[in-house]
């Protein structure tokens, strides 16, 4: 007979299925510099994932932020806890309790470097088509300095 999973490896599961769900919302509004930090393992952490994308324009972000509660409301029936930041349009926050999204601003996110205080956590990186990468994704030069 074979045992139930523990409780802990549910809720990870689950958590990181919910990550993949936010990832796919920020793809479908092509959200830019898609990072999922993985908190896990880190001690005091306020939740197991934290997923980031930037965007370019208040309207931009808008769009992500939606598309993201789009996308998890249709496949779990699950809300946000709390929202910030959707009037300032700077950084939006959605808070999913095991999961929290940030969006920013490009500049903003610069400035809070949120990748570099929470330098302990794995990192995965996304690129346009959703592919991962432990490694970050640097845009490849085009045009005639980039020719070979």
């Amino acid at each position: 007979m074979r045992k139930a999973p523990a409780p802990q490896t549910v809720k990870n599961a689950a958590a990181e299925q919910l990550s993949r769900l936010i990832v796919q919302g920020m793809l479908e509004k092509k959200a830019q510099d898609i990072v999922v930090l993985d908190l896990r393992q880190v001690k005091n952490a306020v939740a197991d994932f934290f997923v980031l994308c930037s965007g370019t324009s208040d309207t931009q972000l808008d769009a992500i932020s939606d598309s993201i509660e789009e996308t998890v409301y249709k496949a779990r029936r699950e809300n946000p806890w709390q929202r910030e930041g959707k009037l300032g349009k700077e950084w939006i926050l959605l808070d999913y309790g095991d999961c929290v999204v940030h969006i920013f601003k490009k500049n903003r996110r610069q400035f809070y470097g949120l990748e570099q205080l929470w330098g302990d956590a794995p990192m995965t990186f996304i690129d346009d088509n959703g592919q991962e990468s432990l490694t970050p994704i640097v845009p490849v030069a085009v045009g005639p300095q980039g020719m070979q």
